[in-house]
């Protein structure tokens, strides 16, 4: 039957890719007949240790008054991030986790017929966003499976719009060098945004201090984003940040709607960043994770890249089906056939337990 308003769409979602989160356990756990409690999800960069106790007391709080409206504002949670990073709170935009943080600079900067840059191999909504808005993606390819960043830089017309770079970069576990991060940040004009993306550097023991340059007030076209999901054990509250010029900032707030970070969020935003052990404890529990996991498959003669994220991406040759083998043994993990590296899987770092049992069920496929 012919459908009219399909006519009526916005014509640049026609082709636009879907993306593909990680399976959830529930799902799983349905489709193989399994119960819940036997199966590990090792596939969407979580925090196996959860959140921090002081967080989930302040969730358990902050129960109590769902009923109201959070602060359109999160002026305390804002004010929280401020004192932890030392930066002027408007700097500061809040999102309902940083995948919104990467809409409002969209709609922000890209308009049809401008170029985005990013790297192939990269975070797979910065060009979905670009598509969705009708902006072209200029995809440099990886140097490796790293950025390449003078490339990168070579790249930039007059028609470039805004420039991605995630570093750690999601999928590939990879890391810039500060001085070269830094070349490249200082190469780009200063009219053109250049978007760093942090998701992961709460997992670094030194990184790239590039939010000197956003405190000094040196650089206005620099915008950081980071996120609460990765390793504060906050994913299923959704919430993240970025940090900009205060006019860029205000500009982006025009874009954000009412009450995009939830009350239970904001809390428990502001109590995690008040619990440096739990920090501590959950980077060092990634790091040991990271070298079980490189171990176990070097074990196993399978080539994997060093990360320096809490995953790990090893070659495995049909990964699809390996994927598909660990999830009957009960193990979710993620393929990565979506990034167009289809011998490759993904493997998030689980407690000490959580990666054997992958290496064991591993073991019996390959």
């Amino acid at each position: 039957m012919e459908k009219p308003i399909l006519n009526r769409l916005n014509q640049n979602l026609k082709n636009l890719p879907v993306y593909q989160p990680g399976r959830p356990i529930e799902e799983v756990a349905r489709e193989i007949g399994l119960p819940v409690q036997s199966i590990i999800k090792l596939a969407s960069n979580e925090n196996p240790l959860g959140p921090s106790p002081k967080a989930r007391e302040a969730m358990a709080q902050a129960i109590h008054d769902v009923h109201l409206y959070p602060d359109g504002n999160a002026y305390y949670l804002k004010q929280a991030l401020s004192q932890s990073l030392h930066i002027s709170p408007n700097r500061i935009i809040l999102g309902n986790g940083s995948n919104e943080i990467i809409e409002f600079i969209a709609r922000a900067f890209v308009t049809p017929g401008s170029e985005v840059i990013c790297s192939q191999y990269c975070f797979a909504i910065y060009p979905i966003l670009t598509l969705m808005l009708g902006g072209k993606v200029v995809e440099v390819p990886a140097r490796g499976l790293a950025h390449d960043l003078v490339a990168m830089a070579n790249s930039v017309t007059d028609k470039t719009a805004a420039i991605f770079v995630a570093n750690p970069n999601n999928p590939t576990g990879t890391l810039e060098s500060t001085g070269d991060l830094e070349r490249f940040v200082d190469s780009i004009p200063p009219h053109i945004p250049v978007i760093i993306d942090e998701a992961y550097i709460e997992y670094l023991l030194n990184p790239a201090p590039l939010i000197d340059r956003l405190r000094a007030g040196s650089q206005s076209n620099l915008f950081l984003m980071r996120t609460f999901s990765k390793i504060y054990g906050l994913a299923g509250l959704r919430l993240g940040y970025g940090m900009g010029d205060p006019d860029v900032i205000a500009t982006m707030e025009k874009i954000r709607q009412p009450f995009n970070t939830n009350l239970m969020a904001q809390r428990a935003g502001i109590a995690a960043l008040g619990d440096v052990d739990h920090l501590q404890r959950s980077r060092q529990v990634n790091a040991a994770g990271l070298e079980q996991l490189a171990s176990g498959l070097r074990e196993l003669d399978i080539e994997y890249t060093p990360s320096h994220c809490n995953f790990i991406l090893a070659r495995l040759g049909d990964a699809a089906r390996i994927f598909q083998e660990l999830q009957k043994l009960g193990v979710i993990t993620r393929p990565m056939g979506g990034y167009r590296l289809p011998e490759w899987l993904r493997i998030s770092v689980g407690t000490q337990e959580q990666n054997d049992r992958f290496l064991k069920a591993l073991g019996t496929i390959v």
